[in-house]
């Protein structure tokens, strides 16, 4: 993480935040100033003063209702609050400073520590449910953090904030180990002249913490579903895979494993490689993957004699999906092209016709997979041969179809005088 500290051992701190604040009145001002923001700094201020934002007054705050704030402390961060919580609210408490914990798009979602200072948070909005993003308050600890996807330092007159020059933040990212996605930010603030260089060190720590600690959990997760399947896994003869609900492996068998696939939904046929296409079983607190049997067929029934409908029966159930009309069309022009299929390119001319729409046509069909499963294979995009795709268009064909009639695509308006 390197050192990101806003100070080093021994910095008067008194003259040094006064320092800071002439150095940010000139700055801001467009005056002369000896004294340069460090890098950091000059980047952030330059992206909120394009935002818009005042720095000699307080910016407008935005404070989320309190269901919007419950909702958001459903994430992976809350499983972890407890470890830190426990290593910061007894230091938090003892030094005169608040510990708080916000999700990926800035939001306080949980905040500890001493009364006083919370209430001097509270003269600034450093509240639960506020949004602390650069672009909301100016430069912060939290928000910089965000912004620079990087641990961030910053004391007295570097905030961009007048009010929060006799603060300062020290605030460090966490991230899922898994994925490597971004899920929040861990920040210790509190009044300026009380800023202690050990307080770099301590953030660092407690956002790898949290880290190893969810990890520990997810490593948890899988083994107790293992667990759990363990005698249906016994029972099984062929090869198969065993997932949790995001799509994490925990037991492979007669495959290599992976560490992940796509995330498997109810009855949505999935492509697994390895396995092929599968319908994902429940299992426990998982997913079962099998090859399917070679004579249990997957049919889908494109209905276009009203709103698009696929209609889709696997070997042991069925179900209806709502399709829009794009996703409609596509799958239209694919079972029309067959297993020759159809490059990106060609589909962006038949959807939109012209080539320039790949990503678009990427989006789309991305889309389209989450609704019906993996039915579409790859380069070039085509319906898997073990799906039976059939096409409803009522009584009339395709002259009469209502759906194609009215059609945006060129190439589906154009089958109407292009029978099959």
């Amino acid at each position: 993480m390197g050192d990101f500290s806003a100070i080093r051992p021994g910095t008067d701190l008194p003259r040094y935040a006064r320092d800071l604040i002439r150095m940010h009145d000139a700055v801001l001002g467009g005056s002369k100033s000896p004294l340069r923001p460090r890098p950091l700094i000059a980047r952030s201020w330059s992206r909120v003063r394009e935002a818009g934002l005042t720095a000699d007054q307080t910016n407008n705050r935005t404070l989320l209702p309190a269901d919007e704030i419950e909702r958001r402390r459903q994430s992976p961060l809350a499983d972890v609050l407890g470890e830190i919580i426990q290593v910061l609210h007894a230091v938090a408490d003892d030094s005169q400073l608040i510990v708080v914990i916000t999700d990926v798009d800035g939001v306080v979602l949980w905040r500890a520590g001493s009364a006083r200072i919370r209430c001097q948070a509270d003269s600034v909005g450093f509240r639960e449910g506020a949004v602390w993003t650069e672009s909301t308050v100016g430069t912060n600890g939290i928000g910089t953090a965000l912004a620079e996807a990087a641990p961030v330092q910053l004391f007295s007159g570097e905030h961009y904030e007048q009010s929060q020059h006799g603060w300062y933040c020290t605030a460090a990212p966490i991230h899922d180990p898994r994925t490597g996605d971004l899920l929040g930010v861990v920040d210790l603030s509190g009044p300026a002249l009380t800023l202690h260089p050990a307080i770099t060190a301590l953030v660092t720590t407690v956002a790898r913490l949290a880290e190893v600690k969810l990890q520990g959990l997810h490593q948890n997760s899988l083994e107790r579903l293992r667990t759990s399947a363990g005698p249906t896994l016994a029972s099984l003869s062929g090869p198969a895979l065993l997932v949790d609900q995001h799509g994490w492996v925990a037991h492979a068998a007669g495959l290599a494993p992976a560490r992940r696939i796509a995330a498997p939904r109810d009855e949505r046929a999935l492509h697994v490689p390895g396995l092929g296409l599968c319908i994902p079983e429940r299992l426990g607190a998982g997913w079962l993957l099998r090859p399917r049997p070679e004579a249990a067929p997957i049919r889908l029934e494109l209905d276009l004699t009203g709103p698009p409908t696929a209609i889709v029966t696997g070997p042991e159930s069925s179900w209806r999906s709502a399709l829009s009309a794009r996703h409609a069309e596509i799958l239209l022009l694919l079972h029309r092209q067959g297993r020759t299929g159809m490059s990106v390119a060609e589909l962006g001319v038949a959807l939109y016709g012209d080539a320039e729409h790949a990503v678009t046509v990427r989006a789309e069909v991305s889309r389209l997979r989450r609704v019906l499963g993996s039915i579409i294979e790859n380069r070039p995009y085509r319906i898997n041969d073990t799906v039976e795709l059939t096409v409803n268009l009522g009584d009339g064909g395709y002259g009469e179809c209502r759906f194609i009639r009215n059609a945006v695509a060129p190439a589906v308006r154009a089958l109407i005088h292009d029978k099959p």
